[in-house]
């Protein structure tokens, strides 16, 4: 979502704040700005609406001089995408404040402070922050002491970048609810929102916990809890590489990270596994009193993450006989679930970040849940330091919107749950060998399923003047559906929507003609006969069939029916590899389309609001 990057060095802050906006432009915005504070103390702004560029395109007219500085990437919550809007904002030519997150009693600070005289000159909950700070400024406190007893005020998340034309040579930095990471370096430190932004000048950081108010100083980093007390945070080194998050021969991020995935899942493996076992202890040090304790699984996750949510509770009912919940973490945090004792709560983001899912955790540790286990990409991330167990699932930096080796290795990691919790459950040593077996031969599998691009890249053609599309599954393919779906409305507009094929009959056949092409997998399995049939409803009423089938199924080409064989592949492991074609049919479609595949409209990567 909202990118913040920040700097105070001895040397001109303004490139090295636009290359941190263009490093956080997959996290999706509207409109950027940055402000500089000059030689002389001035405070310096500019502000676009659309893309970083346009902010580049400003600087090379009027370049922004000065050793500090904050910029900020904007995805509208409270007010339009327009230039007035956009961070950061300014009280009294002496304040600057850059702000992600969303601030609840926002409305009711507006009015107190145009009962002092403040003016206002967005739509924004950000500007009564500056205005808030500048307040405080007058009443005698230092720059530090405003922001503490500002955020003492503020009811919401947010993660803050202040600077004060009173103090140039210091920043204040703040987080709650939101991420923030400081980015130390020698005789300049910085600050942003996610790590890829400060990679070009940094491999050094520190993570701000929860609540804490931090000033920086070209020579030093103060810490503070939210008591007000001095503390230290751990230094840690950071394993990503500036060139890990560039395109290279890739025209889009999401064409190089679905290629990427068979590395990405052998990531996710390695070390994982041994003589046939799956290790448990990479869950955690706790992990086996944990795991002896759970009755249950509670899943909750938000978009992509649900889906891979939803195939993680049929593997762990169908192979580990574990009961298991799947739920949209928006909907869980806001409703009265039962509490089942010894539930393992399972969270499942890509960014570690997602406020829904971060709330949810929190509601299910109130309630008395059970034990917390994180499947996230991003070690430093909340969610993972919040969480009893953490498994990484290692896909590296996604810098698409449309997560796609997000996903893969998400499942992955969920059957390698499946497998240490069925143990405890009397899953035979035959069937842990077995499940091994097909995750080790699951990168090959996935590198010949992208062997299907070109066929793929043609098939597009034929979705290029296509307004809606529908995707059917059976089984642990229902979810795989519903995410292919969810890519191809994501990255190229068209309406698409998914069902579990034995549904047809029950509304959506209503839907089908010649314009309503039909989309679905069919793996070589039990339920296969069942979807055939489901096929030939399709078929007899006109729809235009596009059928991913395992080479073994029987189902061939026909008028109205095009098949593209898919290797045959074991049955558990099938939603894994079943995914990797629809992935490539929604990024050629939205190429063709003319979309912008890496950052589409309205949508942002990290969604760290409500």
């Amino acid at each position: 979502m909202c990118g913040i990057v920040g700097a105070i060095a001895q040397r001109d802050v303004a490139p090295i704040l636009l290359e941190g906006l263009r490093r956080l432009e997959y996290r999706g915005y509207d409109s950027a700005g940055m402000v500089v504070s000059g030689n002389d103390g001035v405070l310096s702004r500019i502000r676009a609406t659309g893309k970083v560029n346009e902010l580049n395109i400003l600087l090379e007219k009027a370049p922004l001089p000065g050793h500090l500085g904050v910029a900020h990437t904007r995805w509208a919550t409270h007010g339009k995408p327009t230039v007035s809007n956009a961070h950061p904002h300014i009280c009294r030519d002496t304040v600057a404040v850059v702000h992600n997150g969303i601030i609840e009693n926002h409305e009711a600070l507006r009015v107190q402070q145009r009962e002092q005289g403040y003016v206002f000159t967005s739509e924004t909950d950000t500007e009564v922050i500056v205005h808030q700070v500048y307040h405080h400024l007058e009443q005698g406190k230092d720059l530090l002491a405003a922001v503490q007893a500002t955020v003492e005020e503020l009811h919401g998340a947010y993660a803050l970048g202040v600077m004060s034309k009173t103090e140039p040579g210091r920043m204040v930095v703040a987080r709650r609810g939101s991420p923030l990471v400081v980015g130390l370096g020698i005789g300049e430190n910085f600050i942003a929102s996610d790590v890829a932004a400060l990679l070009p000048v940094t491999q050094r950081f520190m993570f701000l916990e929860e609540g804490d108010v931090a000033v920086l100083t070209t020579e030093s980093v103060e810490v503070f809890d939210r008591s007000g007390v001095a503390a230290r945070r751990q230094e840690r080194m950071s394993e990503l590489t500036a060139d890990a998050v560039e395109r290279g021969e890739y025209r889009h991020y999401m064409l190089k990270e679905i290629f990427e995935q068979p590395r990405a899942v052998a990531d996710c493996l390695e070390g994982r596994i041994a003589d046939g076992r799956v290790l448990e202890q990479s869950f955690g040090p706790e992990a086996k009193r944990i795991f002896d304790e759970v009755q249950g699984v509670h899943i909750i996750a938000c978009g992509t993450s649900y889906h891979a949510g939803m195939i993680g509770r049929y593997w762990l009912e169908a192979l580990a006989g574990i009961p298991c919940s799947v739920e949209v973490a928006s909907e869980f945090r806001y409703r009265r679930p039962v509490v089942r004792k010894n539930s393992l709560i399972v969270t499942l983001s890509q960014s570690g970040e997602t406020a829904d899912t971060l709330a949810g955790l929190h509601e299910a540790k109130r309630l008395g849940f059970g034990h917390s286990l994180a499947i996230c990409n991003v070690p430093e991330s909340s969610l993972v330091r919040e969480s009893d167990l953490v498994l990484m699932t290692r896909a590296g930096p996604e810098i698409g919107v449309a997560s796609t080796k997000a996903f893969t290795t998400q499942l992955v990691s969920l059957l390698l749950l499946v497998v240490v919790l069925g143990r405890r459950s009397g899953m035979a040593e035959t069937v842990e060998e077995q499940l091994v077996q097909q995750l080790i031969s699951l990168p090959g599998k996935i590198e010949h399923a992208l062997q299907l691009n070109p066929q793929i890249r043609d098939m597009a053609e034929r979705f290029a003047d296509k307004h809606h599309a529908l995707f059917l599954g059976r089984g642990a393919q229902y979810p795989v559906a519903m995410e292919g779906a969810l890519k191809l409305k994501e990255i190229s507009y068209i309406h698409a929507e998914a069902y579990p094929a034995g549904e047809l009959k029950h509304g959506p056949l209503a839907l089908v003609d010649a314009d309503m092409p039909v989309i679905a997998v069919a793996p070589n399995n039990d339920l296969l006969e069942k979807l055939k049939s489901n096929l030939q409803e399709v078929s007899a009423r006109g729809g235009e069939l596009f059928v991913f089938a395992d080479e073994g199924s029987g189902v061939a080409t026909s008028p109205n029916m095009t098949v593209l064989p898919v290797a045959p592949t074991d049955d558990c492991i099938a939603p894994i590899v079943f995914t990797i074609p629809l992935q490539l049919l929604s990024y050629h479609v939205a190429v063709l389309k003319g979309t912008d595949v890496d950052q589409p409209r309205n949508l942002a990567k990290s969604v760290t609001v409500e």
